[in-house]
């Protein structure tokens, strides 16, 4: 719900963008900062026997795209490791860091505009490691699998200049992750985040 009201809100904000110069660069960077939210409701391992809860985590965040024309771009989404605390029954049990490496397609409105909302949709590849254990797991071995998932993508440009902008931005990735003690599987992690994001960016 909270995506599908953000990309009404975008697309509402191209009634009121001005008209600018269009822009031909090919290529946008930004760079900026994210907050990874996972879901609230992250699963439970062992038959059920372990409720599971991975707290958030914010890190700085590169975008680089390439437009294939004014309207259409490819975008490539790579981070400093996240760091995620997980709790079993409330104890703190673990961490674990990750990188979520996300390629999307997106499509910008009002593009040539001071005001450019844009969509998109793509891939999540997230990469798990560095697990380390206290409490209830001290003296074990973790590990969660890596995940493949959907990743959908929504947020706002604001023209600062010809090559200069301001974004804000919020996705929802779908990451679920298998989790093994001692090398014995003991279930599944539903982490689903929202990742919500500022950034500035220049075109080249």
């Amino acid at each position: 719900m909270m995506l599908k009201q953000f990309v009404f809100l975008c697309t509402a904000l191209t009634l009121v963008g001005q008209p600018a110069q269009a822009e031909s660069s090919e290529w946008l960077v930004k760079v900026g900062a994210h907050q990874v939210r996972p879901d609230h409701d992250n699963g439970s391992l062992a038959g059920g026997a372990f409720k599971t809860e991975v707290d958030d985590s914010s890190r700085p965040t590169v975008t680089v795209e390439y437009f294939v024309n004014d309207s259409f771009g490819i975008e490539l989404l790579a981070s400093m490791p996240f760091r995620h605390d997980f709790t079993l029954n409330g104890v703190a049990a673990g961490s674990t860091k990750q990188l979520p490496p996300t390629l999307s397609a997106q499509y910008h409105f009002n593009p040539s505009g001071m005001i450019s909302p844009f969509v998109g949709a793509g891939i999540n590849y997230t990469l798990f490691f560095q697990e380390k254990t206290t409490g209830p797991l001290a003296g074990s071995s973790v590990h969660f699998k890596d995940s493949v998932g959907l990743a959908l993508h929504a947020g706002v440009d604001y023209k600062l200049s010809d090559k200069w902008l301001a974004s804000i931005d919020m996705r929802w990735i779908q990451i679920d992750t298998k989790a093994s003690v001692n090398g014995a599987p003991v279930g599944k992690v539903n982490i689903d985040p929202w990742v919500l994001g500022a950034a500035l960016g220049y075109r080249f």
